[in-house]
């Protein structure tokens, strides 16, 4: 009997937000290594092109979009567009987000708070809540099934100063991926959600690293002393798109080379 590759996802279409770069980009390429097609999504439309023209190497399917996820209207009309060029969805990623303002917590202004929670919660949902509509649509024409990944953070384990506008939308993520996996996953639904640890992206992969003063303390203290890159969720995210994770749900996994884990 021919052995089987688990992580085959030929046929099957993965929408990717904020995939034009990093995280986003890492994801998409590790669902299109294994065979996957994807839709990108990211504001910046050159950006979009530029991440598909990479990732046509793997010989599959790439449509692109520049989609604002906190606009629910964009959302929704990015899905039509999507599955009228692709036929289908069967995995969203809900993966884009703004970075920490940074400002002390008592200083915050109502623009950093709200601006931050627009993209990193609001448009999540908005992405999330469509993917189940179109998965409960394909079910209810006797093709059901269908994945939810969300793009998490270590601060829904422990407290880090001045992110609290980023911590509030990460772990609420947390605990609406928990509820979403309980309330359909009798419909074929699975939703989990990725926690990275420290992660270097983009132009910044390499460049500068030995000189960031978080590359001691990784070398250090992590017990995979290193920064973690993009290409360390193309597993996690075949996989999760993948029918060998059919019974894997309301999960939060923890990629961070053993920092969060470690007891010294």
């Amino acid at each position: 009997m021919p052995a089987k590759n688990l992580f085959d996802l030929t046929g099957k279409v993965a929408l990717v937000t904020g995939a034009n770069s990093g995280l986003g980009l890492g994801f998409a390429e590790g669902i299109a290594m294994c065979g996957g097609d994807v839709v990108i999504w990211g504001r910046r439309e050159d950006a979009n092109a530029k991440a598909a023209e990479h990732l046509a190497q793997y010989g599959t399917r790439v449509h692109h979009r520049s989609v604002d996820v906190s606009d629910e209207a964009a959302v929704i009309e990015g899905y039509a567009d999507a599955i009228k060029v692709m036929g289908r969805i069967d995995c969203a990623v809900a993966n884009a987000g703004m970075m920490p303002t940074m400002e002390p917590y008592h200083e915050m202004p109502q623009s950093s708070w709200h601006g931050l929670l627009a993209v990193s919660l609001h448009g999540a949902h908005y992405t999330m809540q469509q993917a189940i509509r179109h998965f409960l649509d394909r079910k209810a024409k006797g093709d059901p099934g269908g994945s939810i990944m969300v793009c998490g953070s270590l601060s829904t384990r422990y407290g880090v100063p001045r992110i609290e506008n980023y911590a509030a939308a990460k772990g609420a993520l947390a605990s609406v991926v928990r509820c979403i996996s309980t309330e359909y996953g009798n419909d074929g639904i699975r939703a989990n959600i990725i926690l990275p640890g420290l992660i270097r992206t983009g132009d910044a992969t390499k460049e500068g690293e030995k000189d960031h003063p978080y590359t001691a303390m990784l070398e250090e203290r992590c017990p995979i002393p290193r920064w973690g890159y993009p290409e360390d969720f193309h597993g996690i995210a075949a996989y999760l798109m993948s029918d060998a994770a059919s019974y894997h749900t309301g999960d939060l996994i923890t990629i961070d080379g053993g920092w969060v884990g470690s007891v010294f």
